[in-house]
């Protein structure tokens, strides 16, 4: 069983080699990798890396040009990730390596990927309010209830990680994302330590990036393969809002004879109509673009089926 470490890193000099020492301490397999990403660090952290990474040959750095990015990060480290099991964390050290072997013994139990849940959250209240919000907000929005949705320290099955693709802020949502592919998902309490070195890089950019990501997420794993159920809704909805007041525009103009020439209610009426059209159509387009998709790719794994069985 070799176990893969991916650490997004940008700016942390002082925590890495504690952070090495660490894991080393409370894994047991000697096939391992640590995967450290360095997200345009400023500091000295590529150079305490490489210094790693001459010293343990298991010590595998990334440097990316500028900062893209937590997601930017993970998803790189993911392409490299060759272990069964992969584990993510913060490269601040809030995240207690010693965890480790819990985690496994989750996965063992079937699961096929674990969050860590910081029931004791070592951060300000400024960022432990927001963070309750977003937790709760996001379990409503994807039937998936969980506490710490944004945690940095999780364990997947390999499995998990070649299906996941996540950008802009979309780490956030890999439970959810995972959920829909299928997968198992759970959490276990973790203990979350207080940070001793730098300070956080997330700034309030972050919300509006994370809002716009669910809405992205929500229409990725809902409505992917079925673009019409959300589109079509939409379109019928403002459909009839426009149906309804012009119906009631049709009674005063022919029942109480008043003009409707100086009314704006006309032009909201034919305006909603057209707008839910327009919705409508998109759905449609959607559907038609899905459906050539879906007998590419039925083609495409009819192929494989075929050159595997030969």
């Amino acid at each position: 069983m070799k176990l893969s470490f991916v650490i997004p890193v940008y700016n942390e000099e002082e925590s890495l080699d504690i952070l090495h020492r660490e894991i080393l301490a409370n894994i047991s397999s000697s096939d391992y990798e640590i995967i450290f990403i360095d997200d345009g660090s400023t500091d000295n952290s590529f150079s305490i890396l490489k210094e790693l990474s001459d010293k343990d040959k298991n010590v595998k750095v990334v440097k990316f040009r500028k900062n893209f990015g937590k997601a930017a990060g993970l998803q790189t480290g993911f392409e490299i990730a060759s272990g069964d099991y992969i584990f993510t964390l913060d490269g601040d050290l809030q995240d207690n390596p010693s965890e480790i072997p819990r985690f496994l013994k989750k996965l063992g139990e079937g699961y096929d990927l674990v969050i860590g849940w910081k029931k004791k959250r070592k951060d300000p209240i400024s960022k432990t309010i927001p963070s309750k919000l977003f937790n709760i907000i996001t379990s409503i929005v994807f039937k998936l209830k969980l506490h710490d949705y944004n945690s940095g320290f999780k364990a997947y099955r390999k499995e998990v990680i070649k299906e996941l693709d996540i950008y802009g802020e979309m780490h956030r949502y890999i439970p959810a994302l995972a959920k829909a592919k299928g997968f198992r998902v759970t959490e276990i309490p973790v203990e979350h330590r207080i940070r001793k070195y730098g300070r956080s890089k997330y700034g309030k950019e972050r919300y509006l990036r994370g809002f716009l990501d669910l809405l992205t997420v929500k229409l990725v794993t809902g409505y992917i393969h079925s673009p019409l159920y959300l589109f079509g809704r939409i379109g019928i909805f403002f459909s009839l809002v426009g149906f309804i007041l012009g119906v009631y525009l049709s009674v005063m103009k022919f029942v109480y004879n008043h003009p409707l020439a100086n009314r704006p209610l006309l032009f909201l009426a034919v305006l909603l109509i057209m707008v839910g059209l327009q919705f409508f159509s998109i759905g449609l387009l959607g559907e038609l673009i899905t459906n050539q998709n879906r007998k590419a790719n039925r083609n495409t794994n009819i192929s494989i089926t075929k050159t595997i069985n030969t």
